[in-house]
């Protein structure tokens, strides 16, 4: 099952720890939130799937 980061723009292969990371800046209240809450929908969340919108024209 993939949740919102899978597919979020924001996500990006990290070398150094060898896994994928977030790239936004949250603030601790936030990043609380974020990993105890399970019905936290991410503000910053932005579709990386550039063809998204090929998709929906088509």
């Amino acid at each position: 099952m993939q949740n919102e980061c899978d597919t979020c723009a924001y996500c990006a292969y990290d070398e150094e720890y060898g896994d994928y990371l977030c790239e936004i800046d949250m603030d601790e209240d936030e990043y609380v939130k974020f990993l105890t809450d399970s019905h936290y929908s991410c503000p910053y969340y932005r579709n990386g799937d550039e063809y998204a919108v090929v998709r929906h024209q088509m």
